[in-house]
Parts: structure tokens; C-alpha cells; sequence
């Protein structure tokens, strides 16, 4: 089996560890044996452009379908809405360019993207959709729009025997400097 394969095998697995109980979030396998093309769906609160009332209003269903390319996991996971949203970072695609890098894994983007639709996580610099953009600028006060959390708090949480940052084990102090705020 490939690396590439592998790695396909273990993301499926992990998707099918961690998020299929989850009361958020669907996910179908479209392709690929192991899987290389999903189609999640979203029950979350996120916004959507109404022409009628020129403003953003609720949704509560998003789709997006998700393909990890032969070059995955060096190249980024291509993920494309296929439901009207109103959001800085997504058009026709979700940009997770900011976010991505090898080592993040499915479960990762896709709870990610789910922190997107609920304005839990935007970028107004670099917006795909720069109308959105300004006109949450002009309401970052109103952000998040939605609370939900895709994973449960103790996945991905390091096991008991690890040392956690702060433990009497931790003889390295590193100062990070202030925490800034990249939402603005």
C-alpha cells in the first residue's frame, strides 16, 4: 500500500473514530477506495446573502464537498460549498490556506470549517469574497453567530501519562509574547 494510501486509510478511520456520532456534522464517502472525496454536511448556524432584504440572514444547512488531491497530503485539501453562504474566507471554495499544513488531518479541517460557517474563524485580509468581508468588518462585534462544537473536548487531548505544559516535568519557560487578535 502507498503512503498516500495510508494515509487516505487512516484519515477514514479517524473520521470514523471521532465524528460519527456527531450531531453536526454528516459525512458521505463520494470516491475512493480508501476514500479521497467526502461530502460533509453542516447543521450549524452560519449566514447567507438575501437579496431581497440586502443583508446577511440565518442558514442552517451548509454542504461542502472535500478532495484530497494525489499530491495529498503535500498539497491541501480542495474544498468546494455547494450551498449559498455569506462568509470573508468562502465562495465557491473554502480558502484553509491559512490554516492548512501536512500534519493537519480531516477531522481537523473539517472542524475548522465548521468554525468558518459559524464565524468562529475569518480572515479579513485576505478575503475570497470581499463584499462579505467589508460588511463583517463593519460587524465584528456580532461574531460568532454560532456556538456548536464539532469535537467532543477530550478528542485529540494528549493521554494521562503525557506531561502537559505547566506540569512540574515542564523545566522549559518560553514567553510568547501578547496573544494578538487576527480577526481584524
Amino acid at each position: 500500500m502507498s503512503i498516500r494510501a495510508r494515509r487516505l486509510a487512516r484519515e477514514y478511520q479517524k473520521l470514523l473514530s471521532d465524528l460519527a456520532g456527531s450531531e453536526f456534522v454528516r459525512i458521505e464517502v463520494v470516491s475512493g477506495d480508501p476514500p479521497c472525496s467526502y461530502r460533509v454536511t453542516y447543521d450549524l448556524t452560519g449566514l447567507a446573502w438575501d437579496d431581497s432584504s440586502r443583508d446577511a440572514v440565518r442558514a442552517y444547512e451548509h454542504i461542502v464537498d472535500i478532495y484530497l488531491p494525489l499530491g495529498y497530503p503535500r498539497k491541501q485539501p480542495n474544498c468546494t460549498m455547494r450551498t449559498p453562504i455569506w462568509h470573508p474566507n468562502i465562495g465557491d471554495y473554502v480558502c484553509i490556506g491559512d490554516y492548512w499544513s501536512p500534519g493537519v488531518t480531516l477531522v481537523d479541517i473539517i472542524a475548522h470549517i465548521g468554525d468558518m460557517i459559524q464565524y468562529k474563524s475569518y480572515n479579513l485580509h485576505s478575503p475570497v469574497n470581499r463584499a462579505a468581508a467589508e460588511w463583517a468588518a463593519a460587524r465584528i462585534g456580532s461574531f460568532p453567530v454560532g456556538d456548536r462544537t464539532i469535537l467532543p473536548a477530550d478528542v485529540g487531548e494528549p493521554p494521562e501519562s503525557l506531561p502537559r505544559a505547566g506540569s512540574p516535568l515542564d523545566d522549559i519557560s518560553i514567553d510568547l509574547g501578547p496573544v494578538r487578535d487576527f480577526r481584524l
